[in-house]
């Protein structure tokens, strides 16, 4: 059975369209369903339902789809374990949207420099969302919140930066911040987010219950109302937010145990351990 076939078949699957999937393989759309036929005879049923322009897998197609994954994982592994230096291959990294804009960028380049024959595939989501891929293995490593509860032995994590907690207030505002937020309009880090739970902790410990304006999982999105003059809220120091000091005030909130934990997690035997390596260090280093 053709590998290549199964990938076309997968990027049908993901896409829900043949004429999409054609354009991500750089094939025509009847190539992709000549494809699809040929696997349908070898395995003597049907794998796509169309309606339309769509294309969904049929259930029997579903409860294969995690398998034909694995296979073509595998396949794209042979090709890099023939490198002697390990540095080639395609890193699947998943990151949270704080770290795309703020630690990535500067860690890409000293990555795809240090191995030019790589490449780093970018998977944004949140950190639930980024743990779930990990666990099913859809992605090699992952830049995000440290999780409310112990690693499972198929995952490792690397700590990267602790962001401690700090209020953030409309500019001219004045006044210590259990006092501000007992009086202004709360924006509240969604409290259901991994890296929002320090915020609640924190007006738990304080015993402040805050008028809550609206809750958000973003947290520049979050600047962006306080700067408005919106109101206020509780955010770990993301890097990036210095982008907002000169239209936000920015109050330290003293305690490490309320800091937001940021980690690189990947599995404990990865696919490309040089690669992964390779990132840690490249995340780890100091600015240029």
């Amino acid at each position: 059975m053709e590998t290549r076939y199964l990938k076309s078949l997968l990027a049908v699957v993901d896409s829900g369209s043949i004429a999409e999937a054609a354009r991500t393989e750089h094939l025509t759309a009847a190539a992709i369903g000549q494809r699809v036929q040929v696997l349908e005879r070898e395995l003597g049923f049907a794998l796509l339902s169309r309606s339309g322009h769509a294309a969904r897998p049929t259930p029997a197609c579903s409860q294969l789809l995690a398998r034909m994954r694995r296979l073509v994982r595998e396949a794209a592994l042979l090709q890099s374990d023939v490198g002697t230096d390990g540095l080639s291959g395609s890193l699947r990294i998943g990151a949270v949207s704080t770290l795309l804009t703020g630690l990535l960028p500067c860690a890409l380049r000293r990555f795809t420099q240090a191995a030019p024959d790589a490449r780093a595939v970018i998977v944004p989501d949140t950190s639930r969302g980024l743990y779930r891929l990990l666990q099913a293995g859809e992605i090699d490593a992952a830049l995000m919140v440290a999780p409310p509860f112990a690693w499972p032995r198929a995952l490792r994590a690397v700590a990267l930066r602790a962001e401690p907690l700090v209020l953030l207030a409309p500019p001219g505002t004045r006044g210590r911040p259990a006092t501000l937020l007992r009086r202004l309009p709360y924006i509240r880090y969604d409290p259901n987010a991994w890296g929002g739970r320090h915020a609640a902790a924190w007006l738990a410990d304080q015993q402040i219950a805050p008028t809550v304006l609206c809750d958000l999982d973003a947290l520049e999105a979050i600047a962006l109302l306080v700067a408005d003059g919106m109101g206020m809220s509780l955010v770990p120091q993301w890097p990036g937010i210095e982008r907002f000091s000169a239209d936000c005030r920015v109050l330290p909130i003293p305690g490490a145990a309320y800091a937001r934990q940021m980690v690189l997690a990947s599995p404990a035997a990865p696919d490309f351990p040089r690669l992964l390596e390779l990132l840690q260090q490249s995340l780890q280093a100091p600015p240029a």
